[in-house]
């Protein structure tokens, strides 16, 4: 019977992703401004013709041509979209998401969180051309949420990160299927089939108990990634898609791995060493018997979401940062700010977020349906939602893809930047306000 994930360890991966984003998110903070003051400077030029280089791939008649900028978002966020599809999976088996009891506050906290923002942006841009935002106030960047947290040190209850997390990785669900349905272009139904059959060569491949993780690489990304693209269909759903065909189960179970381990050690000991550093040939088969023992045991899920989250927090969202936060400010923001769009973002993430999680999650305990997490209080979970507030990575993503206008993109993300930092300051001044100063039990 194959092993699954190590449920005891999920905390321990929790504190280890919160001190990673605390550093990616002090990255994604320096990058932006790069960007923006590359943008605003004198080689402002040179920014913009960059990221409109034409890219092209293939050769004759099996040529794509994008510009840089589109082969970041569409290409590069689909490997960020596949490592959030892997944590949601891991979530739902062995997390947070695992059971009802778990799941019911962050999932009723993530549905308000983007329910209620989404109405605000409608209630500024209802009926003009930039209503079609409406996703944009909808997301949470959990890179930067899980940083703003982290700087709060060991006050910072372990429950309250988990609420986070939980909350973060639903709300990222929802940004999903919001650009799977709403935010697709002319949808060529042959090639979402063509996608569709090597989805299900994955699950097959799976169901077969394939674990080499690179036998799901081809499928995967010359199958459903480059059918996706060409499909209208956005591409980054691909991503998504591809994780959840990922094995969740090891190859070997784990009383079969410490036999074997054993007996692989049994063999070391009963080997003549010589006097040198270097290792035989019965040595180095048992090193590879061991390797490859090791990778038996470890499910290709818990691998490939090992392996490439630090690809994605410290490489790919800093990329995309670096190449869609560059915008002109000009001499005077505050009617960009005040804008019908600038206000329904500014508004959705800063007041919509925490007051639709906030909201939910009272409306959940109330129901019955779920309980406030060990240590924390109703104060908490509000500044958390303002945390919630920081759209930043989603929420520019989504604006690249809600509108077409340049000057209505450009307003959108100076809005965005502008909302994070405030909805950002706002939620560490509320939990550091009213969390214990003295450390609490995790």
């Amino acid at each position: 019977m194959a092993s699954k994930l190590n449920i005891s360890a999920i905390p321990g991966s929790i504190s280890r992703f919160a001190k990673n984003a605390a550093f990616s998110g002090i990255l994604l903070i320096f990058v932006s401004l790069v960007a923006i003051i590359w943008a605003n400077s004198a080689a402002g030029n040179l920014y913009f013709e960059l990221w409109q280089k034409k890219i092209t791939i293939g050769f004759g008649s099996a040529e794509i041509s994008k510009p840089l900028l589109l082969w970041i978002n569409d290409g590069l966020m689909a490997f960020f979209f596949f490592v959030i599809g892997l944590e949601i999976k891991r979530e739902v088996i062995a997390g947070e998401l695992s059971t009802w009891k778990k799941a019911a506050m962050p999932i009723f906290a993530a549905i308000g969180g983007m329910i209620i923002p989404s109405l605000i942006f409608i209630f500024f841009n209802y009926g003009k051309p930039s209503a079609n935002g409406w996703g944009i106030p909808m997301a949470t960047d959990i890179a930067f949420s899980l940083g703003i947290l982290a700087l709060l040190g060991k006050r910072v209850p372990l429950s309250l990160k988990i609420f986070l997390t939980a909350l973060a990785i639903v709300d990222d669900l929802g940004a999903v299927l919001v650009i799977a349905f709403f935010y697709s272009s002319k949808i060529i139904l042959s090639n979402v089939a063509l996608g569709a059959l090597f989805l299900g060569v994955m699950i097959a491949m799976n169901l077969a108990g394939v674990r080499n993780k690179l036998a799901y690489a081809i499928p995967g990304i010359l199958g459903i990634w480059l059918a996706f693209l060409l499909s209208g269909v956005h591409a980054t759903i691909a991503g998504v898609l591809a994780s959840l065909a990922i094995p969740a189960s090891a190859k070997i179970n784990k009383s079969e791995f410490k036999q074997t381990i054993l007996n692989l050690a049994n063999g070391v000991s009963n080997v003549v060493k010589k006097n040198d550093p270097f290792l035989n040939k019965e040595e180095q088969q048992v090193v590879t018997d061991i390797k490859e023992t090791c990778e038996h045991y470890e499910p290709p899920l818990q691998s490939l979401e090992n392996n490439l989250h630090p690809w994605v927090i410290f490489l790919i969202m800093p990329v995309f940062a670096l190449s869609n936060t560059g915008v002109l400010l000009g001499n005077n923001v505050q009617p960009v700010i005040t804008s019908n769009a600038g206000m329904g973002i500014l508004m959705g993430l800063v007041l919509g977020k925490p007051l639709g999680i906030l909201l939910f999650s009272w409306l959940a305990h109330k129901m019955g349906v779920a309980s406030l997490p060990e240590n924390i209080k109703w104060v908490h979970i509000l500044g958390v939602g303002l945390l919630g507030g920081i759209g930043f990575t989603m929420a520019l993503f989504i604006a690249s893809l809600a509108f077409t206008e340049t000057a209505l993109i450009s307003n959108a993300k100076i809005s965005i930047l502008f909302a994070s930092v405030v909805a950002g300051l706002g939620g560490y001044f509320v939990l550091r306000k009213t969390l214990p100063a003295k450390q609490q039990l995790t």
